[in-house]
């Protein structure tokens, strides 16, 4: 099967969260299992140039209509760690992708409905023919509209759209402008509620909702998320659009790359182990103590990594900091603040914490430290707001730290409750869970890890172990997906 992937995001060239990870993961076992995979991508100033081989001009006159006139493109083509990439550069006073970042800039429901718009005009012009499109959340939201609208009459009409929505929360709302840019020129034909009408604001276009409405098949990244989409406010007023198209939406986990993500050949961490050789563990845990400056002493090692941010938890975040301490535990944290107050609140804390011997917070991202403070902890945290997938607690639980994380989303199908899970027996239990989003209950789970730690070494040894055995690798998930584009080709 020939499969195009369209997204704003490709680990580890272009990353700013977990989609660029699962766009990589997933083509490559796409690929294993011998279909041709393709990915088109925006051409950034600021992507990490180090992680592409052999960077060329595929195809240099790529005029894309916009407004009235066009803007002219070059198509850049290259491989990053195996996969076949094309960069869509656009020659415009307006800079779409020079901005220093990938996402942040007002323009960006525009940036991103250019890209939308240059990724089907360089397949139309090109020839190529995939028999799937998977594009993925709001930055895409218009390529399916965009097919089915004006594509399909240019001699695409054969291609089906699967659509993977990572994150409800942000939608792409627009006004009117992003219809004349793109060519979709009929305003009372789009502003309907059956189209691409916000559903709140009817003085808006909504670019997921475009998504959900003409794409083939709709996924999010869970089956759990996908009914939270669907029944709670998690799903951010998209909750009727969803059911409305219910018989082609669903959720479908994430996986996890093994090839990047493993404790026996990383080669950012100077000790490698395994499941049978988890003694070795312990080698990196005092490497990462040397690194941080931490008081090498026997206390269990608690650790969160990624964004701080209303999503993740950060009330949960900072809490368990002071709670870890005052269990007799040391901390470290890796992650970068989204807004102003938050990232003021946390340096505040380093400050603060700053001589305390077992603590270390580390403010921003570094991908090669993420690697050791993974191989190094005991517990990994994970006290999320909502959750759609998560690959923080299935990265911890490959490098044998032992999730406590909070029941939503994809969480509650990766980690099973040590003391109290129902449907799951104790040769499959991997972690600990709590499920209201007050202090109390992350303390409850934080108590029962650290305690395990503490007073039944061989049992929490037996849970680290548990957890490292378990397969959330690409494997089933991209059979799922391969199970989806079947399907949606023979409609």
């Amino acid at each position: 099967m020939y499969i195009v992937q369209i997204a704003s995001e490709c680990a580890p060239v272009i990353k700013a969260g977990g989609l660029g990870d699962v766009v990589y993961g997933l083509s490559r076992e796409l690929e294993n299992r011998g279909n041709t995979v393709e990915l088109i991508l925006p051409m950034y100033d600021c992507m990490r140039y180090d992680h592409i081989w052999g960077l060329h001009e595929a195809y240099q006159d790529l005029w894309v209509p916009w407004y009235d006139a066009a803007i002219h493109c070059t198509v850049f083509c290259g491989w990053v760690h195996g996969r076949l990439c094309f960069f869509i550069e656009p020659h415009s006073q307006d800079n779409f992708f020079h901005r220093g970042h990938y996402y942040g800039d007002k323009d960006d429901n525009m940036r991103f409905a250019f890209f939308s718009k240059a990724a089907l005009e360089f397949l139309q012009q090109s020839n190529k023919r995939p028999d799937v499109i998977h594009c993925h959340d709001w930055q895409t939201g218009l390529i399916p509209v965009l097919l089915y609208e004006i594509y399909q009459h240019h001699g695409m009409g054969t291609q089906r759209v699967c659509y993977t929505i990572h994150n409800f929360k942000h939608q792409g709302q627009s006004g009117v402008d992003i219809l004349w840019a793109t060519g979709l020129n009929n305003e009372a034909y789009y502003f309907d509620y059956d189209r691409l009408q916000d559903n709140f604001n009817p003085f808006a276009i909504n670019l997921m909702k475009g998504g959900i409405v003409y794409s083939n098949y709709v996924n999010t990244v869970s089956p759990h998320h996908a009914w939270e989409a669907r029944f709670t406010d998690i799903g951010y007023g998209l909750g009727h659009t969803l059911e409305i198209h219910q018989n082609k939406f669903g959720g479908i986990l994430n996986g996890l790359d093994y090839e990047m993500w493993n404790p026996a050949a990383d080669p950012y961490i100077p000790h490698a182990y395994t499941a049978d050789s988890l003694e070795e563990k312990a080698k990196n845990k005092q490497a990462l103590r040397e690194r941080l400056l931490l008081q090498d002493n026997d206390r269990p090692l608690v650790a969160f990594i990624g964004r701080l941010d209303d999503q993740k938890g950060v009330h949960l975040v900072r809490h368990s900091i002071y709670y870890a301490l005052h269990k007799g535990a040391q901390f470290v944290l890796l992650g970068s603040a989204t807004e102003p107050g938050i990232n003021a609140q946390f340096w505040h804390e380093k400050q603060y914490l700053n001589d305390n011997p077992n603590c270390h917070l580390e403010l921003g991202y570094n991908e090669e430290l993420s690697h050791l403070i993974y191989a190094a902890a005991d517990i990994i945290i994970v006290p999320s707001n909502y959750e759609p997938c998560g690959l923080t607690q299935m990265i911890g639980m490959r490098y044998g730290a032992v999730p406590v994380v909070r029941g939503v989303g994809g969480l509650v199908s990766t980690v099973f409750d040590w003391d109290y899970d129902p449907d799951h027996s104790e040769e499959e239990r991997n972690g600990f869970v709590f499920y209201q989003s007050d202090y109390r209950a992350l303390e409850s789970a934080m108590e029962r890890a650290i305690d395990l730690w503490k007073y039944a070494p061989e049992k929490f040894e037996m849970l680290a172990t548990q957890g490292m055995k378990a397969d959330y690798s690409w494997k089933q998930s991209g059979e799922n997906y391969l199970g989806v584009y079947e399907y949606i080709r023979c409609k």
